[in-house]
């Protein structure tokens, strides 16, 4: 079965014709008046036009529905450094599913980098091309440097996706989760397993959105994350507690939420025998779970859980956020995606898996019904009402925290991304 599936991945990137994704115009190019237009001499006029005013190229060119997915391939989703060219097929996925979901166009960019900075130097030079740009895949802790100074210098939307387009979909599910265990993420204590990109992006925004730093146990390869220790880089730092705990052993013994950004099988049945009633386990490391909840469920019949596989019920997949952000913050020509704008992202997803699932859903899974509830606390990535709801939540609040250069724009409610015409 895994050689026949590995046969279907290549056949469907090299059949029928090599890659995922193309260019296609939007205008007419059939005549010479069409060609005159396009190209010479028609098209000094939107040049001297945006000479004029900069911002009058969303309104002469693609710049605004437009996404750049760059990477240096140096954290490749579980297969590590192996370099721009060979992250290639994944950004090319990444453009796929902005246009598939949210009818952002977008195109991939892979860096050969000699050093952080080096990389920085030629995504800020590219910036203005685009209307926001996708990092991706780049390893920690070099991507929060990376993502922090491109963010102060460029004018556009940067948003590396690893970091925070897996913690908004994990608070959503976990602010879920914590409702139906009837734990309140103020009190909730938390054992993170992992103090990578992700691992620091899902605390920062369970942070912002309720969960006390002091009830968060972080751990890396040397166990727990304390202030005595001395190892610890800046982004480690700002998760060190004052604790006595030191392995995981220590730290799982009657908490509440386990998250699970590390490596598989990391988390002993035994362990998850300790956890607090009603544990809340997000089990995401890939393709391989820290526990399989099959073991989760035999050792722990009460436990709610999540993973980041599509072949178990709650699946913590980044698609159900990084399309729809980036069509909120182009639709209002954000200049950032800031923090307010995750949390509305997360709350308006949390919200969504308690409304009635859309039929498409259930046609999609095969299934009669599906509601809220331990085994649906997120919503499907197939649910049509993502594309409106996320991003006209994004766009809400990127609107009233003043990052907006237009006003809330007026085709929402969206109602599939064919629909969106630029």
């Amino acid at each position: 079965m895994a050689e026949d599936m590995k046969q279907a991945a290549l056949d469907y990137h090299a059949n029928p014709r090599p890659g995922k994704i193309s260019v296609e115009l939007t205008k007419p190019a059939e005549t010479s008046r069409d060609l005159s237009l396009a190209y010479s001499p028609g098209v000094a006029e939107p040049v001297r036009e945006i000479a004029k005013d900069p911002e009058l190229a969303y309104k002469y060119t693609a710049k605004g529905n437009l996404v750049a997915v760059i990477s240096n391939g140096s954290a490749i989703l579980g297969l590590g450094d192996l370099g721009p060219l060979a992250s290639k097929p994944v950004m090319e996925g990444k453009a796929l599913l902005f246009k598939r979901f949210a009818g952002v166009d977008s195109i991939d960019i892979e860096v050969e980098s000699e050093s952080p900075q080096a990389f920085i130097d030629t995504v800020k030079r590219i910036a203005n091309t685009f209307g926001g740009i996708n990092l991706e895949d780049i390893k920690a802790p070099e991507c929060f440097e990376i993502e922090r100074t491109l963010i102060e210098e460029c004018n556009i939307p940067i948003f590396h996706d690893d970091q925070h387009g897996t913690a908004i979909v994990t608070v959503a599910g976990m602010l879920n989760a914590l409702e139906l265990a009837g734990k309140t993420i103020d009190k909730a204590r938390m054992v993170c397993l992992g103090a990578g990109a992700a691992a620091n992006a899902c605390c920062k925004l369970l942070i912002s959105c309720g969960m006390s730093p002091q009830n968060i146990l972080m751990l890396d390869r040397k166990g727990v994350i304390h202030t005595g220790r001395d190892d610890l880089n800046q982004y480690k730092a700002a998760f060190a507690v004052e604790t006595e705990c030191r392995t995981l052993d220590d730290a799982i013994e009657g908490a509440d939420v386990f998250l699970g950004l590390s490596g598989p099988n990391l988390l002993s049945p035994e362990q998850l025998t300790r956890m607090a009633d009603k544990p809340v386990v997000f089990a995401c490391s890939n393709p391989d779970p820290e526990i399989s909840p099959e073991k989760a469920i035999e050792a722990r019949p009460d436990v709610i859980m999540a993973t980041g596989r599509s072949d178990y019920p709650n699946q913590v997949n980044n698609v159900l956020g990084f399309p729809f952000i980036f069509r909120g913050a182009l639709d209002v020509r954000a200049s950032a995606i800031n923090e307010e704008m995750k949390v509305a992202a997360a709350n308006a997803i949390k919200d969504l898996a308690k409304e009635p699932v859309h039929a498409d859903v259930l046609k999609a899974y095969g299934v009669d019904s599906m509601e809220f509830g331990p085994d649906y606390i997120i919503p499907k990535p197939t649910d049509p009402r993502l594309l409106s709801v996320v991003s006209a939540a994004v766009a809400r609040a990127a609107v009233d925290t003043g990052v907006a250069r237009v006003e809330y724009p007026v085709h929402y409610p969206l109602k599939s991304a064919k629909d969106i015409v630029y």
